[in-house]
């Protein structure tokens, strides 16, 4: 059964690092002591062992073990054997490009479709979707292809807002996601905001988080807000 718990972000300015996300986390993985392991390539502005190291502090404060997938020789065979996988933010673009560079993607399918949890958080949430488009990263390298993993019937575009600066001439997050629909318009597309995450189980879906509703962006503008609790994208069209 597959296990995946998707998160739109990893913290917020108010608080301390993976706060609002550790609960969940903690359910998703239960009561006895998961080694994780974590893969840290769309970290650009830090190093992966500090990266992971911070990771592993969140985690180890919940009952869990962390170690970097940049630390084994074989990042295939680390995929192959690990128990769990977590997937940090940061950008997709890098973050697609090394995946491919290693040729890990299809592992991770594989391991993901025989019931290995999956977690991930902004980039690492963006990577399960069928492909890049709906990213708000900055294309900072180029990776071999825009395709995701797959497991999701539905783009994700995460920390999704609306909201406009006073005096900024550019365009709105909902203006982009517009543009997306026009040239994908049998794609469904999902905002999700901050503090939200979805988690599936086989094949039921939960959005679950802070009380936030996630959006669902129609060809014809009349978007719906989905509440959180189960749902079903099969409903969608």
């Amino acid at each position: 059964m597959k296990k995946l718990l998707l998160l739109s972000n990893s913290s917020i300015p108010s608080e301390p690092y993976f706060n609002w996300g550790k609960p969940f986390v903690k359910d998703f993985l239960g009561a006895h002591k998961v080694k994780v392991l974590f893969v840290p390539y769309a970290g650009v502005t830090m190093s992966y062992d500090e990266y992971t190291k911070t990771v592993s502090d969140v985690f180890s404060s919940i009952g869990h073990e962390v170690v970097g997938i940049h630390e084994f020789d074989d990042p295939k065979k680390a995929i192959e054997e690990c128990e769990a996988l977590a997937v940090g933010g940061g950008n997709t673009f890098r973050l697609f490009q090394q995946l491919q560079e290693l040729d890990l993607m299809d592992t991770m399918n594989n391991r993901i479709d025989a019931g290995m949890p999956y977690m991930g958080w902004s980039a690492g949430s963006n990577t399960t979707c069928p492909n890049l488009f709906t990213t708000n990263d900055m294309p900072i390298v180029q990776p071999e292809s825009f395709s995701g993993l797959g497991q999701l019937p539905f783009q994700l575009n995460v920390h999704y807002s609306n909201a406009s600066i006073a005096g900024h001439g550019g365009e709105t997050r909902d203006t982009r996601l517009k543009e997306f629909k026009v040239l994908h318009p049998n794609t469904n597309l999902i905002g999700l905001r901050e503090c939200s995450l979805i988690e599936i189980q086989g094949d039921q879906y939960f959005l679950k988080g802070r009380g936030n509703t996630m959006k669902l962006f129609r060809n014809d503008g009349n978007h719906e807000e989905i509440e959180e609790g189960e749902f079903n994208p099969l409903t969608w069209g």
